[in-house]
C-alpha cells in the first residue's frame, strides 16, 4: 500500500508575510531629507512621511480617513430599536393569537370572553407596560403563550448579549438547565470579581472559575485582570447604548428587563457585575453616547458590538494622530485595524511601523547633544548618493562627445603598476593582482588550482599621470532671497552631491562648505542640510571670501577651486571690528573690499566660477565683472540643473575638457 503526502496550502495569517521583500528606505530617506532642507527637523520630517505615505502606499492620514469613514457609516447605518420592535411584534402576535382562540371557543362564558376582551382591548401603549401587565395573564391560546414567552426569553438573551457576546445565539432554545448554569456562572463572577476587588482572590481562584465557566469567554482571557478588561470593555459599551437612546427607549427598556427569563435575580446578578466593573475599570468611558441615524434596527447584544466597534475605532483615531507624547506606531493595535479596516490597512500601518523603528534602528536618524533627532552620516551617504547619481543622469544628457582617454579621475596610464592604497580610485591591474594572489597562496602552502583568495595586500593599482589635488570651496548664498525664490533646497541638494562626489570618488581632495548670509560662516554638510531659513538681509560675499582664504593657506600644495552659488550682488561686508556692515542699494565700500579680496584669490591661482541665479540685470553685470578680473567663468543655469552645472564645474577644474561630462556620468 503507497501512502501519498498530501498538502493544503492557503493564505498565510501567522503575522508579518515571511516572504515579503525588505522594506525599501530609499523613498523615505528621500522625501525625509527634502522636508529637512526645507526647514522642518528629521523628527517632524518623518512624521510628515508617515502621515503623508509613499507613492504606492498609504500613510497615517489616509487609514485615519478610513477609521473616520467606517465610524460615521456605522452611525448612518443603525438604530437602537431593534429588541422594541422584535418584543413589540412577539407582543402583537401574542394578543392577535389569544383573540383568535377566545373567537373560535364556544364553550367560554361569554362574561369571561368579554372581560378578557376587553383587557387585550385596553393594553397599555407603552410595550413594556403592556408585557408587564400580560405576566400574570391566563393565556388560552397556546400559540399566544409561546409568543409572550419567547419575548422572556429574547430579553433575557439580549440582556445577556449586552455583557457576554455571543450569548443571544447561544442560549437560543436555552433548556431550564441551561440558564441555570447561566446564573450559577454570574454568580462565581461577582464572587470571583468580589475578592479581585477586595484583593482576596488568587491565581488558583482564575484558574477554577476558567476551568468550570471558560466556555463562556472565548476572548480566553490569561489572567483576572485580562478578563476584566473585556468584561469592561463590553459592559462600558452597553452603558453607552443605553445613553445613545431617546428618554423613552430607554426608559421601555429598562422596564423590560424585568421580564428577562422571568428572572429578577438575573438583573441582580448583572447589575452587581456592573457595578463591580465600573469600580475595577473607571477609566472607560461609561457616560458617553452616540447619534445614530440609519434604518437598520439593532438589538441590544448587537447594538453593543456596535458601540464596542465605534469605540475601538476612536482609539485607533488616536494612536493614528499619533499627538500624545511617546507616540510610535508600535502603539498600534494592528488586529484592531484589521477587524475595522481589513488585513490590507494592518498590513500598511505595519509596513510604516518598520519603516519608524528601521529609520530610527538602521542608523539613518540618531539623537544629537540635545536629544533631537539628525540625520546620521549614513543617511547623509546614501542621500548624497542619491542625489549625485540624479547629477550624473543630467550631465549624461548634455550635447557633446566622448572622449574615453579622460574616462575615470585617474588621467593617462603610465604603463606601471603600485600597491592599491586607501582613497586609490585608479583601475585595478587585474593580472598583477592575481599573480600576486596565487605567489602569496605558494608561499603559504596552498594549492592555487583549488581556488584563491584575494587579500588586500595583492591588489596593484595602474599607475596614471599624476592629477593635482584640490582644494575646494563652495561658497553657498544663505541669503533669505534664496528661500523666498525657491533655491533654498536645490543649493543644498547641490552641497550634498559635491560632498558625495569628492568623498567617495576624490578623496585627495579636501571640500570646505561655506554659507554667507549677513555673515559668513564654515559648516560641515549636515549643519548645511539642516540649516533652516532665517529672514535676515545681507549678502556678505566678502566675509565667505576671506574664510575661504584662509581655507585655501591651509592647503598650500593644492589647486584652489571656488564655486560661489549667489542670487545677489553684495550688500554686506566685515569691518575692522568684526562686526557686518549693511547697505542696500549696495555700499561702494562693500563692493571695494570684496573685490580686493577675490583679487587675492586670483593672485594665488584660484580657479573659480560664479554660478548666477535669477535674472537681476545687477547682478548679471556684477558677476560677470568679477569673473572677468580673475578669469573665472559665469554659469547661469536654471534652479533644478544646479547640482549638474556646479559638479560639472568641478570635473571640469581636474580634467580641462568639455567632454568631461558623459565619460564620468557613465561611471555612475
Amino acid at each position: 500500500m503507497t501512502l501519498h503526502n498530501r498538502s493544503r496550502y492557503g493564505r498565510y495569517a501567522g503575522g508579518p508575510d515571511p516572504l515579503a521583500p525588505p522594506v525599501d528606505l530609499a523613498e523615505a530617506l528621500e522625501a525625509i531629507a527634502e522636508d529637512v532642507m526645507e526647514g522642518y527637523s528629521p523628527r517632524h520630517a518623518l512624521q510628515e512621511f508617515l502621515r503623508r505615505g509613499g507613492r504606492n502606499r498609504d500613510g497615517l492620514d489616509n487609514l485615519a480617513r478610513r477609521v473616520q469613514q467606517r465610524r460615521s457609516e456605522l452611525l448612518g447605518r443603525h438604530k437602537l430599536d431593534g429588541t422594541l420592535n422584535e418584543v413589540r411584534k412577539l407582543l402583537d402576535t401574542a394578543v392577535l393569537e389569544e383573540r383568535k382562540q377566545l373567537a373560535r371557543d364556544a364553550m367560554m362564558d361569554n362574561n369571561d370572553r368579554a372581560f378578557r376582551e376587553m383587557q387585550l382591548q385596553n393594553l397599555p401603549q407603552s410595550t413594556a407596560a403592556a408585557v408587564n401587565e400580560l405576566a400574570s395573564y391566563d393565556w388560552q391560546s397556546s400559540s399566544a403563550r409561546e409568543a409572550y414567552e419567547r419575548i422572556k426569553d429574547l430579553l433575557g438573551r439580549e440582556v445577556l448579549d449586552q455583557r457576554f457576546a455571543g450569548m443571544k445565539q447561544a442560549l437560543e432554545n436555552a433548556t431550564d438547565k441551561d440558564r441555570e448554569a447561566v446564573s450559577e456562572m454570574l454568580r462565581d463572577l461577582n464572587k470571583l470579581l468580589g475578592k479581585h476587588r477586595r484583593g482576596e482572590d488568587t491565581d488558583a481562584d482564575f484558574r477554577e472559575f476558567m476551568a468550570k465557566h471558560g466556555d463562556y469567554f472565548p476572548e480566553n482571557p490569561q489572567s483576572v485582570e485580562e478578563l476584566v478588561d473585556a468584561l469592561a470593555k463590553r459592559a462600558a459599551a452597553a452603558q453607552r447604548m443605553l445613553q445613545s437612546m431617546s428618554p423613552e427607549q430607554r426608559e421601555e427598556l429598562m422596564r423590560l428587563s424585568a421580564q428577562a427569563f422571568g428572572s429578577a435575580d438575573l438583573m441582580a446578578q448583572l447589575n452587581q457585575l456592573d457595578d463591580s466593573l465600573r469600580a475595577l475599570r473607571p477609566g472607560e468611558d461609561w457616560s458617553g453616547s452616540e447619534r445614530f441615524g440609519g434604518q437598520e434596527g439593532l438589538g441590544l447584544g448587537d447594538g453593543t458590538g456596535v458601540l464596542q466597534d465605534i469605540a475601538e475605532l476612536d482609539e485607533l483615531s488616536e494612536q493614528l494622530s499619533q499627538h500624545y507624547n511617546g507616540s510610535t506606531l508600535d502603539d498600534l493595535d494592528l488586529d484592531a485595524l484589521a477587524r475595522q479596516l481589513g488585513q490590507n490597512a494592518a498590513v500598511t500601518a505595519r509596513t510604516l511601523a518598520e519603516i519608524e523603528r528601521a529609520m530610527q534602528d538602521g542608523g539613518y536618524l540618531r539623537r544629537g547633544a540635545d536629544g533631537d533627532l539628525r540625520l546620521s552620516p549614513q543617511a547623509m551617504r546614501r542621500l548624497g548618493k542619491s542625489l549625485l547619481r540624479d547629477t550624473a543622469k543630467q550631465l549624461s544628457g548634455r550635447q557633446g562627445g566622448r572622449d574615453t582617454r579622460v574616462a575615470g579621475a585617474a588621467g593617462e596610464q603610465t604603463g606601471s603598476s603600485r600597491q592599491w592604497e586607501f582613497g586609490d580610485a585608479e583601475p585595478w591591474d587585474v593580472t598583477r593582482t592575481i599573480t600576486n594572489a596565487i605567489r602569496r597562496t605558494m608561499a603559504d602552502g596552498g594549492d592555487p588550482g583549488r581556488g584563491l583568495r584575494l587579500a588586500v595586500g595583492d591588489i596593484e593599482v595602474t599607475e596614471t599621470e599624476a592629477r593635482t589635488q584640490a582644494a575646494v570651496v563652495l561658497l553657498a548664498d544663505v541669503s533669505f532671497s534664496m528661500a523666498a525664490e525657491g533655491r533654498w533646497v536645490p543649493m543644498k541638494r547641490t552641497a550634498l552631491a559635491l560632498h558625495h562626489l569628492v568623498s567617495t570618488r576624490f578623496r585627495g581632495d579636501r571640500l570646505q562648505l561655506i554659507t554667507f548670509g549677513r555673515y559668513a560662516q564654515l559648516m560641515d554638510i549636515g549643519e548645511l542640510t539642516a540649516l533652516p531659513a532665517f529672514r535676515e538681509q545681507g549678502t556678505n560675499l566678502h566675509h565667505g571670501l576671506l574664510l575661504a582664504g584662509r581655507f585655501f593657506r591651509q592647503h598650500p600644495s593644492m589647486q584652489p577651486v571656488l564655486l560661489v552659488v549667489t542670487d545677489g550682488e553684495p550688500t554686506a561686508h566685515l569691518l575692522g571690528d568684526g562686526e557686518s556692515w549693511f547697505c542696500w542699494p549696495p555700499d561702494p565700500e562693500t563692493i571695494r573690499v570684496t573685490v580686493a579680496e577675490l583679487d587675492r584669490l586670483g593672485r594665488a591661482g584660484t580657479q573659480a566660477t560664479f554660478f548666477r541665479l535669477g535674472d537681476d540685470p545687477g547682478l548679471e553685470r556684477f558677476v560677470r565683472r568679477l569673473a572677468r578680473r580673475i578669469d573665472g567663468r559665469v554659469v547661469a543655469p536654471d534652479t533644478g540643473d544646479l547640482g549638474a552645472a556646479v559638479v560639472g564645474e568641478y570635473l571640469r577644474a581636474h580634467f580641462r575638457s568639455r567632454y568631461y561630462d558623459d565619460d564620468w556620468a557613465a561611471g555612475i
